[in-house]
């Protein structure tokens, strides 16, 4: 027959407790952080997507302004072309630059993986695998 301590069931219980509250907080915490890390790579879509959009804006203008540069040098009339174009330059470096801006904002914001949430969870995963041997032996 065999006869089990009481103080090692209660303690056995209160660690099984104890566990069960701290997976639960780390899970949590986990969960925060990983809202945290999308919000700000949604934030970051959000302004390159906006950059994009304005780069396109930029480059309608600056279409119009070629056109209106073509207009000019088929009027043969010298000082408005030379002004148009210089317009039309200035617009599309414009919108050259807004477009490499917007693409580097959308390309920091993809693919939207809460990555230090998940190497953090690995981590605390790993150290919860390694107390458990530990405390198997």
């Amino acid at each position: 027959m065999t006869h089990t301590d009481a103080r090692t069931d209660h303690s056995t219980a209160e660690l099984v407790s104890q566990l069960s509250e701290q997976v639960t907080t780390l899970v949590r915490d986990e969960l925060a952080l990983a809202r945290l890390e999308l919000t700000e790579k949604g934030k970051k879509a959000g302004k390159g997507a906006g950059l994009l959009g304005g780069a396109g804006v930029i480059a309608l203008y600056g279409l119009g302004a070629l056109f209106f540069t073509a207009g000019a040098a088929l009027s043969l009339v010298m000082p408005v072309w030379v002004a148009a174009l210089i317009v039309t330059v200035v617009l599309m470096a414009g919108a050259g630059i807004a477009a490499i801006a917007g693409k580097r904002e959308v390309q920091e914001a993809v693919p939207p993986i809460p990555d230090a949430a998940i190497a953090s969870g690995r981590r605390d995963m790993d150290e919860f695998m390694a107390a458990t041997r530990r405390g198997t032996h």
